[in-house]
C-alpha cells in the first residue's frame, strides 16, 4: 500500500547511551538530528535481543487460551500461549515448544499468521503469531511460577471476547482479529 511508504529521510542517530538497566529492561537515550536540523533526545527500550512467539491453538472449534498473572495490570489476564524464542530456535520451533510448556500439547500443523510489533515508537520487539491445529499430548517443563489455567473459547464466541471491555491486551486482540480474518478467507 502506497501510504505505508515514505520518502522522508530518517533522522541521523548522533548517539545512543544507556539511561537505566534492570535484569529485564535496558532504557536507551537516543540523540537524533532530523532533516530540518532539529535535534531531540528520545528514549526507548533496547531493541529486542530475543523476538517472541504467540500461538493460537485450536481444538474442536475452540481456541485454547490461558489465564496468567500480569504484573503490569496487577491482575490475571486472559491471553494466548506466548514466550521468547531461544537462541538457535526458529519461530516455528519456539511456537511448538511454548505450546508444550504452557498447555501440555504439541501441534502437527502450525501456520504463521503475521509478525506484530507492540509500541514501535519506544521499542522494537517482533512477535511471530501462529495458529496451531492437529494437537497432541506432549508436556515440557516451563518457567511459569504457577500452573496456567486453560480457558477454552468457542471460535464462534471470539467476537464476544473482542467486544468485552475487560479484555484489553492489544497483542492478543490483534491476533484474534487476524485469526477471524484467516477463518473467513
Amino acid at each position: 500500500m502506497k501510504f505505508l511508504h515514505t520518502k522522508q529521510q530518517p533522522p541521523e542517530i548522533l548517539a545512543v547511551r544507556t539511561a537505566a538497566k534492570t535484569a529485564i529492561f535496558e532504557v536507551q537515550q537516543v540523540d537524533l538530528r532530523f532533516s530540518n536540523g532539529q535535534e531531540r533526545t528520545f528514549e526507548r527500550l533496547t531493541p529486542a535481543r530475543k523476538p517472541a512467539v504467540m500461538v493460537l491453538p485450536i481444538e474442536n472449534d475452540e481456541l485454547i487460551m490461558i489465564q496468567e498473572y500480569a504484573v503490569g495490570s496487577e491482575r490475571y489476564e486472559l491471553g494466548c500461549v506466548k514466550g521468547l524464542i531461544d537462541v538457535g530456535e526458529s519461530p516455528l520451533q519456539a511456537a511448538n515448544r511454548e505450546l508444550q510448556e504452557e498447555i501440555g500439547m504439541g501441534a502437527r500443523d502450525i501456520v504463521p499468521l503475521r509478525v506484530l510489533y507492540s509500541s514501535p515508537s519506544h521499542m522494537f520487539s517482533p512477535m511471530y503469531v501462529f495458529v496451531a491445529r492437529d494437537l497432541y499430548s506432549s508436556k515440557l517443563m516451563g518457567d511459569e511460577p504457577e500452573p496456567l489455567l486453560q480457558v477454552r473459547v468457542p471460535i464462534n464466541q471470539i467476537d464476544d471476547l473482542i467486544n468485552d471491555s475487560n479484555f484489553g491486551d492489544a497483542r492478543v486482540l490483534s491476533a484474534l482479529m487476524l485469526l477471524q480474518r484467516s477463518q473467513a478467507a
